[in-house]
């Protein structure tokens, strides 16, 4: 294991385009991902996912590329693929899989293989080490290592990112944990945690996410009950956050790659034990219902009206972020639809032609000239609507209409007369 290895990086989203980046810094990075376009925006200076601005891609001295044989004399391959799930919320094993049988082809003694991915404990070493074995000819402890250090990137988030996270790390073997701590230390101000071993690190990743995806649906759990008491979620949590020690979530739609996704890994995991997780799924099942419930509000806020246009504001699955991937406001639109609604969506960032081939949505180019909504539902709390004055619902709205705020944005705004503003 050398000193300043060579580092690839396998897959460049999210999590590993800004590794990459970070990495580069002080060891000599290869950047694949397996997709063309991908590789030939970033070499152009455009991060579609907005999380490594040009002038920093431009300063980097990263060797992006699609080609797999470029990353066949690196020492270090850190795997940060996509783990979602299927149709019936099963874990998708596919691109991890795919992505160890390329880095298994290239593969040389002395190697080591980390992977951040989000798993089940146990796939590291049970599905992904065995695939390297087999692919490179090489005995995974022997002739080369495995290691784990979680992703824990949050989309968007400029205080929380990858130099102010701790990074949790696990190899193989203590010396290997030692190697990575070494490696990842480089590039975190937070410090370094070593795990006990590899399952440790991806059980202590998957209970993230669980975790919150349940407090968040207790809390959209109790909004249904205040909503039929006719109170405001805000404004019992405002009173609620004055204890110390109140856990501060917020109601909402949650979607996205790793809160609506993980507790599913960690269900299947704990199903395949012969163990049948309650709260866990449960969490699930409230908060992957809350675009239908939501739509139900809405639908009696308007309840009376002849006329029955809305807007949508916001499709991606959290503020800030052009990623669209298990969107829950598509859920919203679509129950809208079913109630007989006639729906337009805009969304600044999202982009209009993935909208159309995920959730077949036509994006508004602009919410300029538009005519006037009967009711306009704020989905997504984007900062180009957080920013909405008195003169924006007067365009968007008609003289009776009603700007529904999913996410307590409007607060403060200044309503026009003859519109209103409902809050849940």
């Amino acid at each position: 294991m050398p000193e300043q290895p060579s580092i690839a990086v396998v897959g460049l989203g999210y999590v590993g385009l800004p590794l990459a980046v970070a990495l580069s810094e002080y060891f000599s990075v290869v950047a694949f991902d397996k997709a063309p376009q991908r590789v030939e925006e970033l070499r152009a200076g455009n991060d579609r996912t907005r999380e490594v601005t040009q002038e920093t891609l431009a300063g980097a001295t990263l060797h992006l590329t699609s080609e797999a044989a470029d990353i066949s004399a690196c020492d270090v391959y850190i795997v940060t693929v996509p783990t979602p799930v299927d149709r019936e919320n099963r874990p998708d094993l596919g691109a991890v899989i795919s992505a160890s049988r390329a880095v298994g082809a290239v593969l040389r003694p002395g190697g080591v293989v980390v992977y951040e991915s989000t798993v089940y404990p146990g796939v590291t070493e049970e599905v992904c080490g065995p695939i390297l074995a087999e692919a490179s000819g090489l005995t995974a402890g022997r002739d080369f290592f495995l290691g784990y250090s979680p992703e824990r990137i949050n989309p968007g988030d400029r205080r929380h990112g990858l130099r102010q996270i701790v990074k949790v790390v696990a190899g193989q073997t203590p010396e290997v944990t030692d190697y990575l701590a070494e490696i990842y230390g480089r590039v975190t101000e937070a410090g370094v945690f070593r795990a006990a071993d590899i399952k440790t690190a991806e059980a202590a990743k998957v209970i993230e996410n669980a975790q919150r995806d349940i407090n968040i649906a207790f809390v959209n759990e109790v909004t249904k009950i205040f909503n039929r008491m006719d109170l405001s979620i805000y404004d019992v949590l405002e009173a609620a956050r004055t204890k110390w020690n109140f856990l501060d979530f917020r109601p909402g739609m949650v979607g996205g790659h790793c809160i609506g996704v993980d507790p599913y890994y960690l269900a299947h995991c704990s199903e395949a034990l012969g163990l049948h997780p309650q709260v866990i799924l449960a969490g699930r099942r409230t908060n992957d219902s809350m675009g239908t419930y939501f739509a139900g509000m809405v639908a009696e806020a308007l309840r009376g009206r002849q006329s029955r246009r809305v807007l949508v504001l916001g499709l991606t699955f959290k503020e800030n972020v052009p990623d669209l991937r298990n969107s829950k406001a598509a859920d919203l639109i679509s129950a809208l639809r079913q109630r007989g609604y006639d729906v337009s969506t805009h969304d600044p960032l999202a982009d209009p032609q993935e909208a159309l081939d995920d959730f077949g949505l036509e994006i508004l180019p602009s919410l300029d000239g538009q005519d006037p909504f009967d009711c306009v539902v704020g989905a997504v709390a984007h900062d180009a609507y957080r920013d909405f004055a008195s003169g924006d619902f007067a365009s968007l709205l008609v003289p009776d209409g009603l700007a529904f705020d999913l996410r307590n944005m409007w607060d403060d705004a200044v309503m026009p007369p003859g519109r209103q503003r409902r809050s849940i």
